[in-house]
């Protein structure tokens, strides 16, 4: 995590530090949980953060700045707008997003002007690397999985959305997450980066009507059911994998 941070990170100035959460209030669990527990606990009903259920020390190894850009610098990644319906897509060769556009977000910046990695991957081309990820080990009867990786500055992230269940561990950096019931629809607007709705909104909401909220850290994962509503925050320069279940 350091060499990205240290390379990516410290030339770069900004204004001011974003913060994680005063309490974590997303249930955790360990590798003690079996499968039948989650799915009568977790796996309809509400989210949980995963500690050490898997390994990913080699796909972290992979993971580095000297590595990823030694391997994919010349290929072409696809951009997408950091807002709820991400309708701007942006190809630019990887080097050159890590070197040039891979840095933390303005805070007066809208969704429609932030481009980030995240989510659309070529898994030919990326699939040597996709091949040494370890996913959770906890399945739902009736999906598979399907991976999205993301590379974002401090700062960046996606405002509130849903979709079906999924998984998300991070490999590098922290990454702060929001989530809220299918039946509570939370207050922003739908380009309105996470960072902006963070410093805006949420000092407004009343403690009931705050949402559910941690961050994760590398080798933590956070599983969310269907419908969930989230919102990320990457803290730092990060380095994350997402598995969705459909």
């Amino acid at each position: 995590m350091a060499r990205w941070l240290l390379a990516l990170l410290a030339p770069l100035a900004w204004a001011g530090a974003v913060p994680e959460e005063p309490r974590c209030t997303v249930e955790g669990a360990d590798a003690a949980l079996s499968a039948e527990l989650f799915l009568r606990r977790f796996a309809f009903s509400r989210p949980v953060i995963l500690r050490g259920v898997t390994d990913n020390s080699a796909f972290r190894a992979l993971c580095t700045r000297d590595k990823l850009l030694a391997a994919y610098g010349q290929r072409l990644v696809r951009l997408s707008t950091a807002n709820t319906y991400s309708y701007r897509k942006v190809d630019v060769p990887f080097q050159e997003y890590v070197e040039q556009l891979l840095k933390p977000q303005d805070p007066t910046a809208l969704g429609s002007d932030t481009l980030y990695f995240f989510g659309d991957n070529n898994f030919t081309e990326w699939g040597p690397l996709f091949q040494q990820y370890v996913p959770p080990p906890f399945r739902i009867p009736g999906t598979s999985g399907a991976y999205s990786f993301g590379i974002a500055g401090s700062g960046s992230g996606v405002p509130f959305h849903w979709h079906g269940p999924g998984y998300s561990e991070v490999i590098f950096g922290r990454k702060r997450w929001f989530l809220y019931p299918p039946d509570k629809t939370p207050h922003f607007h739908p380009n309105e980066t996470t960072l902006a709705w963070l410093q805006h909104t949420y000092p407004t909401l009343p403690p009931a009507e705050r949402p559910l909220e941690c961050t994760l850290r590398p080798g933590e994962i956070l599983y969310f059911p269907d419908r969930w509503w989230h919102a990320t925050l990457n803290l730092d320069t990060s380095v994350f994998i997402s598995t969705f279940l459909g």
